[in-house]
């Protein structure tokens, strides 16, 4: 049989008489031998293997598991995605499961079958092809126009899908969220969607700027309109000419300058501070606040005209805690930015003790708050994993959901707990199953059940 391209295997293996019998029997990969832990971390930095098996038992100690061990603790750090096959005697189940815990794909007893061995590598170089593919995609998704908004739930799904219909359109659109839910990620997003895309992009932020500055920053101001005007200078909104113009926090917009926005959004004319000339204006309008713009009108604070014109398409950006499923996938996502932009490459991810605390805790900051903590717990990491102590969460108490039919009681429970299994488990239903204490068949019945890809 041909040698299937770009597979290689690196068997570490001291037992000359094993390391023949292995070569042979796995003679369709590009077999590599290594006979100790020098050889093979030399072996793993040249050919860079996808798949290894590792027998725990290598020299200069190889009645012990400590120097296999410590091998793949420096494979996994050197190459945290090569799946590691550890190979142990029928009496080292203790260490077996020690690697696994390290960080190993899997654990085979001697004495070795080489076809049922062959079955959990070639596994192995499936599980690693899937992986990369997906990591390749997320590399594409990360440079697309939504790839900056990271979510799998139901509401996010309809948020992006929102976006991409609303985005080839000039309609002027809301978006509502809490702090920190990720508004000017839609904004962006419903930018670079849009036939404006190649023109800018162009943001204010109506609570960072003071009332006094706010309008002229806006409309911008002629030679002489006031102290200190020694020139014409354009507003931010004739800056956005031909793109997007992005009206952040339009709820603490001052009341003064409610109607000069109005007149804008209606006319696309503006006029300078100290002018006469009228300036039509093509931008497209995108608003965004985390105020109840109808309690705000109730209390005389926000215009009910200009909301109903702000308001042609609105779209709400659910907060962290409703999201089911999607803080796992961002603490990941962040975790990855983090390793990379701090250049931490020793770290290889989360404990599931970690991810559980993540889950369960309530994030009123939203993604920022996840952001802050995800980052500080890269920097502050001793290990090789991120910890709860890392991430220094005060988790506190679980609060229920409030049923009252007991089959919406079990079903909601069942759902919730498979997800979480298989956010946990990264997508690997045989750690899944056995985190929930079923088998595989019961696991892949009751995704079918509620419909769990």
């Amino acid at each position: 049989m041909a040698k299937q391209d770009q597979k290689t295997l690196l068997v570490i293996e001291d037992d000359p008489g094993l390391q023949n019998q292995l070569r042979w029997s796995f003679e369709n990969y590009e077999v590599v031998i290594a006979g100790d832990r020098e050889q093979a971390m030399a072996h793993v930095r040249r050919f860079e293997p996808s798949v290894v098996t590792l027998d725990l038992g290598l020299p200069p100690d190889p009645a012990n598991a400590s120097e296999g061990l410590e091998t793949l603790q420096e494979i996994l750090q050197l190459a945290p995605h090569t799946k590691v096959i550890v190979v142990t005697g029928n009496d080292e189940r203790e260490n077996a499961l020690k690697a696994i815990s390290l960080g190993a794909y899997d654990y085979y007893q001697k004495p070795i079958d080489p076809q049922i061995l062959g079955l959990i590598i070639e596994r192995a170089f499936h599980v690693y092809a899937l992986e990369e593919e997906h990591r390749q995609l997320l590399g594409k998704r990360e440079e697309s126009p939504l790839g900056g908004i990271i979510g799998l739930s139901p509401k996010m799904a309809r948020v992006t899908r929102t976006i991409e219909k609303i985005a080839p359109t000039d309609a002027t659109a809301l978006i509502l969220g809490e702090s920190g839910t990720g508004k000017e990620l839609v904004a962006k997003a419903l930018h670079a969607l849009s036939p404006r895309s190649e023109k800018k992009f162009v943001a204010i932020n109506c609570a960072a700027i003071p009332e006094t500055l706010l309008e002229s920053e806006l409309f911008g101001y002629e030679k002489g309109a006031f102290t200190g005007a020694v020139k014409q200078t354009k507003g931010k909104i004739e800056f956005a000419e031909q793109g997007t113009f992005f009206l952040d926090e339009v709820g603490d917009l001052p009341s003064p300058l409610q109607p000069k926005i109005l007149r804008f959004l209606q006319e696309r004319v503006i006029e300078r501070i100290g002018g006469r000339e009228e300036i039509p204006v093509d931008v497209r309008v995108i608003c965004a606040t985390h105020c109840d713009l109808p309690q705000l009108i109730k209390e005389g604070r926000f215009r009910e005209d200009l909301y109903y014109r702000i308001s042609e398409i609105t779209i709400v950006v659910p907060p962290v805690r409703e999201r089911e499923g999607d803080v796992v996938v961002l603490a990941r996502a962040l975790f990855d930015r983090y390793r990379r932009e701090l250049k931490r490459t020793g770290l290889r991810g989360l404990t599931n003790d970690a991810l559980r605390t993540i889950e369960r805790y309530s994030w009123p900051g939203n993604v920022r708050e996840l952001e802050n903590k995800i980052k500080r717990a890269v920097i502050m990491a001793e290990g090789t994993k991120i910890t709860p102590d890392d991430l220094d969460i005060d988790v506190g108490t679980d609060s229920g959901v409030p049923w009252v039919n007991l089959r919406q009681v079990r079903d909601e429970a069942e759902r919730q707990a498979v997800e979480r299994a298989m956010a946990l488990c990264n997508g690997n239903v045989s750690q899944a199953a056995e985190l929930l204490g079923i088998s595989r068949p019961t696991l892949y019945d009751l995704m079918n059940k509620f419909s769990i890809k």
